[in-house]
């Protein structure tokens, strides 16, 4: 398999990880899914290693007894090392850029959100960017009236 499919796998695994990760800490999941997830993240990076020995001065493995917030946490920021590199029809290449594009929401719902899953995962990743932009809205509007009555 060349490297860039690999990656491209490899990086899928991650971000599915990551989901499973958090969403078993918000629903209490039990310490033998935290251990699994350790060793399937364990893994990922040691194959990432064989792949670009540059990525273990960054990352190193999780320890046994590491939680779920730490897995997803660590998932997340292995897959987020390979963003760049990811093919430029894929769905998740610069995801985080569609939050205030409407021509980008777009083509990523084209391409991505079928699977309501990848849906859920762009909001998650998405809801605090956009109720700070909404704050700061409320703010430069509250001082334009400020202003205003002044």
């Amino acid at each position: 398999m060349d490297r860039q499919k690999e990656i491209t796998k490899l990086v899928n695994v991650l971000r599915r990880l990551a989901r499973m990760a958090q969403q078993a800490n918000w629903t209490g999941g039990n310490t033998d899914g935290a251990s699994y997830g350790v060793q399937q993240y364990n893994r990922v990076l040691e194959r990432l290693v064989q792949i670009d020995p540059d990525v273990e001065t960054v990352f190193s493995p999780l320890d046994d007894a590491s939680p779920f917030t730490v897995i997803a946490m660590a998932a997340r920021q292995l897959a987020a090392y390979y963003e760049d590199e990811l093919k430029p029809n894929s769905s998740w290449q610069k995801i985080y850029h569609t939050a205030f594009d409407p021509e980008g929401f777009k083509d990523f719902w084209r391409q991505s959100a079928k699977d309501i899953e990848d849906f859920g995962e762009y909001i998650r990743e998405n809801i605090e960017t956009w109720a700070n932009h909404q704050r700061e809205e409320h703010v430069n509007a509250d001082d334009k009236k400020d202003k205003a009555s002044e």
